[in-house]
């Protein structure tokens, strides 16, 4: 796995989160699309959701667009996708791996 040196292993809410963002949402429609995502598992409070928006902000992994002055709608930028995209691969090497040793499908 080719991976750069700043690619580090993501938490599922972020990973989501990201994944959510390929759309532009607002904070609410996050929070419900990662519960959607999750089948029901991850569940985002308020506080987990904009703590990790504002982290994502600040590695420009997001950024904001200002919708007609209303609700903020947040959108993944290209380092985003790389980030996501980092951490697709390292899960898909832990799938690979496991199914070397434990065998299975």
């Amino acid at each position: 796995m080719s991976m750069n040196n700043d690619a580090i292993a993501l938490t599922e809410a972020v990973y989501y989160i990201l994944l959510s963002l390929y759309t532009p949402m607002h904070g609410y429609g996050i929070m419900q699309n990662v519960e959607d995502l999750s089948n029901g598992r991850v569940k985002l409070a308020a506080g987990t959701l904009y703590g990790a928006l504002g982290t994502l902000l600040e590695k420009s992994w997001i950024k904001a667009l200002d919708v007609n002055g209303r609700k903020k709608e947040y959108v993944i930028t290209e380092p985003g996708k790389n980030a996501v995209k980092n951490e697709f691969d390292r899960l898909r090497e832990l799938v690979k791996n496991g199914k070397l040793i434990m065998g299975g499908g």
